[in-house]
């Protein structure tokens, strides 16, 4: 077999390299290795997201190649800022800081591996970086334009191992109060319209989550949480068909044309944005792309202070209707302007309520409640967050994880009644009603609540994965199946409690081959949801497979410790009893304590 002929060329070279990985992995091998591998990961879809070409992970080192120097340097401060981000949320000292370096030469590139010169002085210069520093060639602090928000401190002239002459380098970082220079959307010249793209018959669109341009960790809720009120807004109007949240959001921080999203999703539009908060004010900003042929249809920038970002929403909502040309109804400039907050506490609140709650453990519930009760007493008209607190509340009677579960339903049953009084929260109202006839034991009137909400929001993947799930429950598998194969067209990248819907419908169907098959498929596209593991054991063990099932039950009680049947068998809310019970047997016969 021929060789790889060997092809030279000049190119920007990052290489970083853990600091101390031999000290990390002494202290816990297991977690070392793994949080290396996640920031290597990470660092690898910023390097995509800025035009590079990671070419090597290897152990504790990872290499890249660039066209422009430029790209280079904003992607290693990128990371940098990230990484410290992420290690200040936890409380342990396994933290993994790297070193990066980056020069300019001429490398080999053969078997799709990197060599030469330019690949040894970016080892050298990374070498002489601080733990969560950047150091460059003094070429390639040169090439970057002066225009770029960039700081060079110079390190002098540095004799290097295996280098004859004396190499310049300097430090980079982000110059203070500036944002980082926003990847570059990869498009393509126009062409035909891409084969499988499916147009629907209204103007469709998905909001990407917004960048977080800062360095501070409480940013990127921040940004987060504007792209998915702007999701909100937009799915108010009529006239317009919007990609659900967990859809949009499988794209975060991934390097992806906009046409590849677009024929993925079969949206014909995509809106993006930044965001950078610094003290009490924000820097937003939000462009609409068609998805066919990436050109930029509309873009603004807004320097607001905090208290303002919900008017900038509402601006990007109103510009996004207007360069689409859809016209708006009455009643949906009321809905979308009057259905959420003017204050930014409760906006936060509400914000960090959401990603509580889908943690899916009696914990996150608790945490979820606290920020829900707290967004609706500073605003108590602030409908969305009263609606996410009937929607813990109803969980946590569920599960029974509450202290005061038995008062829960009188409760919901008054936060339900209240949505039901706005037409724009009607629907999350009769959702509520869905949850409290379950929860009684009613599930014709469940079933008819969950229709309801339905009917008002036929585009909700939401509402129609909650009607397939109270269909299972019902007895009525088969009708669960086609409501959740809507849902899941409505969001390709649907939520983990959706995938309960196909697992549990085979095997009330008796086909468990196909139970096991979409529960495996569940673990492996949601590793950290606790029920792909209880749904499995149960399965297994209903095949036989008592090792397997065994092995799911050890590594749930990994993740909940508290786990008990008497507990869960409560949240199990099927028509027929005996399905109930033998459900729990295989859970019991996998190893679950009672």
């Amino acid at each position: 077999m021929e060789k790889d002929h060997l092809s030279r060329k000049l190119a920007v070279i990052l290489h970083a390299d853990v600091v101390g990985s031999t000290l990390l992995v002494q202290k816990n091998e297991t977690i070392a290795h793994e949080r290396i591998q996640v920031a290597f990961s990470s660092f690898a879809e910023t390097i995509a997201a800025y035009g590079g070409t990671a070419h090597e992970i290897r152990g504790d080192a990872i290499l890249a190649e660039f066209k422009r120097a430029s790209d280079a340097v904003t992607a290693a401060i990128a990371f940098q800022a990230q990484n410290n981000a992420t290690s200040s949320l936890r409380d342990d000292d396994i933290q993994p800081q790297l070193r990066i370096g980056i020069s300019l030469g001429e490398v080999i590139i053969a078997d799709n591996t990197l060599t030469g010169a330019g690949v040894v002085l970016a080892q050298r210069l990374e070498q002489l970086a601080v733990s969560g520093g950047v150091v460059v060639q003094g070429t390639v602090s040169e090439t970057v334009p002066t225009r770029m928000p960039f700081n060079f401190d110079s390190l002098g002239e540095q004799m290097l191992k295996g280098f004859d002459r004396p190499v310049r380098a300097f430090t980079a970082r982000l110059q203070p109060g500036k944002d980082l220079p926003a990847p570059e959307l990869i498009v393509t010249p126009h062409s035909p319209e891409p084969a499988g793209f499916q147009v629907p018959d209204k103007p469709s669109i998905a909001v990407l989550p917004f960048a977080n341009m800062s360095t501070e960790p409480e940013q990127e809720f921040f940004a987060d949480g504007m792209a998915e009120d702007i999701i909100v807004a937009l799915s108010q109007i009529s006239a317009l068909s919007v990609v659900g949240r967990n859809s949009s959001f499988a794209y975060k921080n991934r390097a992806v044309k906009v046409q590849d999203i677009g024929n993925d999703l079969g949206v014909s539009y995509i809106l993006e944005g930044s965001v950078r908060k610094s003290g009490n004010r924000a820097r937003i900003t939000a462009q609409l792309i068609d998805a066919l042929n990436g050109h930029h249809l509309w873009a603004e920038r807004y320097d607001r202070e905090l208290d303002d970002v919900f008017e900038v929403q509402d601006e990007i909502t109103r510009n996004v209707a207007i360069a689409l040309q859809v016209e708006l109804s009455f009643g949906e400039h009321a809905r979308i302007w009057q259905s959420g907050t003017r204050s930014f506490e409760a906006w936060k609140c509400q914000i960090r309520g959401v990603q509580n709650f889908y943690k899916f453990t009696p914990e996150g519930r608790r945490e979820a409640q606290e920020c829900f009760e707290r967004a609706v007493s500073i605003d108590p008209e602030y409908l969305p967050a009263l609606a996410a607190l009937g929607q813990t509340l109803s969980q946590a009677a569920r599960f029974g994880d509450s202290p005061d579960s038995a008062s829960i339903p009188e409760r919901v049953e008054q936060i339900s009644k209240k949505l039901l009084e706005h037409e724009h929260s009607r629907a999350n109202g009769y959702a509520l009603q869905g949850n409290l006839r379950l929860l009684e034991g009613q599930h014709g009137l469940a079933m008819k609540a969950a229709r309801q909400a339905v009917e008002l929001a036929p585009d909700s993947p939401h509402h129609r994965g909650r009607l397939a799930l109270l269909l299972v429950y019902s007895g009525e598998p088969d009708e669960a199946l086609k409501q959740f194969k809507i849902a899941t067209q409505q969001s390709p990248h649907f939520p983990n409690w959706l995938t309960i819907v196909p697992e549990l419908a085979h095997y009330l169907l008796g086909d468990l081959e196909r139970a096991r098959e979409a529960a495996e498929q569940s673990l492996a596209r949601f590793p950290d949801f606790p029920y792909a593991y209880v749904n499995l054991a149960s399965i297994y063990s209903a095949l036989g497979l008592q090792a397997e099932a065994h092995d799911m039950a050890t590594k749930l009680l990994r993740m909940q410790p508290t786990f008990s049947l008497a507990d869960y068998k409560k949240s199990q809310l099927f028509i027929n009893r005996e399905d109930t019970d033998i459900w729990i047997g295989n859970l019991s016969e996998a190893g679950l304590p009672d």
